[in-house]
């Protein structure tokens, strides 16, 4: 079941409006049973087709009520305005395609952590600790996510970047993160990227390898894979769903 209501980011948007989505797993509500939670960007794309970008959802509730996987997901919908998402979505200042975006990452993050983690764990049947507490996301999301376990640490010891932006500033910004920023202990990571993705992008290789071995360096206990076929998109995506369940909680990957 995905439960859908408004929510808003005053920082950000000030009182304008747009979707959360909160799944809740098959047998919620019966009996006292608490869940993890996973918090995860661009809400809009992970449910219904019908609310998706590009038409493509990651049909990510009928996975998990297929497995029967006891997880929470909650994620509210991207920031549609013009380029609004690329600044929401990032730490840094960059230039995209001549324009120069503000990274708001912090603002979008300090919103997750003050406003919509709290009303969450306090609305539904939660276990609030960081040990159950996840964040995914792709693309700019997976960025976010390698940027929120570095700097979001002591709410999420989990979390899945799947094709992550690590290209702005040509790369930099994200090595000077990953510098200087602490990881916790028992912090579990996930990252992919598409081998069709490095055949469009060959920086990335470096890139990704980069950030896994820093990331591994820190502590991180990490799961790396090169998607044989996999592509920039949302059916790509999806079908990488069962190994990031499985990679940060050992929910079984479906055989």
């Amino acid at each position: 079941m995905v439960e859908v209501f408004d929510v808003a980011v005053p920082s950000l948007t000030g009182k304008e409006k747009r979707k959360a989505y909160v799944y809740l797993p098959v047998g919620y509500g019966e009996g006292e049973t608490r869940y993890p939670v996973m918090y995860m960007f661009d809400g809009h794309n992970l449910f219904f087709d019908e609310d998706a970008t590009f038409g493509k959802s990651w049909g990510l509730a009928d996975y998990l009520d297929e497995e029967k996987i006891p997880i929470i997901i909650a994620a509210a919908e991207c920031n549609h305005n013009g380029n609004a998402r690329l600044s929401e979505y990032s730490p840094f200042d960059f230039t995209f395609k001549g324009e120069k975006i503000k990274g708001r990452g912090k603002k979008y993050m300090d919103w997750l952590v003050k406003d919509f983690k709290p009303y969450i764990d306090e609305n539904y049947k939660t276990l609030s600790a960081r040990e159950h507490t996840a964040i995914g996301g792709s693309s700019m999301g997976g960025l976010m996510t390698v940027y929120a376990l570095l700097k979001y640490g002591k709410y999420f010891s989990r979390g899945a970047a799947l094709s992550p932006s690590l290209w702005l500033n040509g790369g930099d910004s994200v090595k000077k993160l990953l510098t200087e920023s602490r990881l916790r202990k028992n912090t579990y990571i996930y990252m992919d990227y598409g081998s069709r993705e490095f055949a469009n992008h060959f920086s990335q290789q470096a890139a990704f390898g980069g950030a896994v071995s820093a990331l591994i360096e820190k502590g991180a206990i990490a799961t790396a894979r090169v998607v044989d076929g996999g592509t920039h998109s949302e059916a790509s995506w999806q079908r990488q769903i069962p190994y990031f369940m499985d990679a940060l909680f050992g929910f079984n990957i479906r055989t």
